[in-house]
């Protein structure tokens, strides 16, 4: 766990910094890192996020044959063009880094290594509409596979509360010619405790159905079957800069003993780290 420690410390240090030379300006926070909520960059805003995942996992040592706790992580940056107030486009490159030729029977979490793009649109203008309505499409090319994913976002905020859900879905075409449908719902809650600082409390499931005959063992075994995740969240804004932490506990199989090649563990912690250029 020293380098997951070392991480968060130098995670902390760079948000420090960036805070000190920032200006008087706002960025667009993500207050939940799972689930988005309705706002978008204005027309001309440009915005860079740092995703980083960590989740532990277990795998068998080659040299010892004995099994051993090691953390997964991927990583994503993410830089954002406001092509209108109410459009937003998205690029992303993706790292999702092996663990090394030491360990065996690992395995990966939700992302491959690999590039994004997206658009995300808001219907109307805040509070217009009973529910504030978004819409979100993404294409994604990795090594493994070539991906169609989207999402509907539907939020309602009473006033420094907001209640968020996505209804996000993806089809992935493996160039081995498998073929998946991904659901991957979102749900969450944040609450505005000053425009600084804001706690929440974000879920989500992730659950992959086979369109095409696959022929992986794990259709059938744990890593098949739909994952529940939900834990608190932070976010800290500082205007131009903003950092948004949660720790999400697994709820489904709730007190199974992880297992080598488990790609979901019993805990996943996700931070973001956004900075307005």
């Amino acid at each position: 766990m020293k380098p997951f420690i070392g991480t968060l410390a130098l995670r902390g240090a760079i948000v420090a910094l960036l805070f000190l030379v920032s200006r008087a300006a706002y960025a667009n926070p993500r207050p939940l890192p799972f689930t988005y909520t309705y706002e978008t960059l204005g027309q001309g805003d440009t915005e860079v996020e740092q995703y980083f995942d960590f989740v532990p996992l277990r795998s068998v040592d080659l040299t010892s044959g004995a099994q051993r706790w090691y953390g997964a992580t991927q990583f994503q940056t993410e830089v954002e063009f406001g092509l209108t107030n109410r459009l937003e486009l998205a690029l992303y490159a993706v790292l999702a880094p092996t663990p090394g030729e030491s360990l065996t029977q690992t395995a990966s979490l939700t992302e491959t290594t690999g590039v994004k793009q997206r658009l995300r649109y808001r219907i109307a203008e805040q509070g217009q509409l009973p529910v504030d309505i978004g819409l979100y499409a993404e294409v994604v090319e990795n090594t493994r596979e070539f991906e169609l994913e989207g999402k509907l976002i539907l939020v309602k905020r009473f006033g420094d509360l907001r209640i968020a859900a996505n209804l996000w879905f993806e089809t992935e075409f493996y160039f081995k010619g498998e073929r998946e449908l991904v659901l991957n719902p979102t749900l969450g809650i944040t609450y505005q405790v000053t425009p600084g600082f804001h706690l929440g409390l974000d879920s989500w499931m992730r659950k992959e159905i086979a369109l095409k005959e696959t022929g992986k063992e794990e259709d059938e075994s744990f890593n098949g079957n739909a994952h529940v995740y939900a834990g608190p969240g932070l976010l800290f804004n500082f205007g131009r800069v903003w950092w948004a932490n949660a720790l999400y506990t697994r709820f489904d199989d709730f007190g199974r003993t992880m297992k080598p090649g488990d790609s979901f563990g019993n805990v996943w912690f996700r931070s973001i780290v956004g900075v307005e250029l």
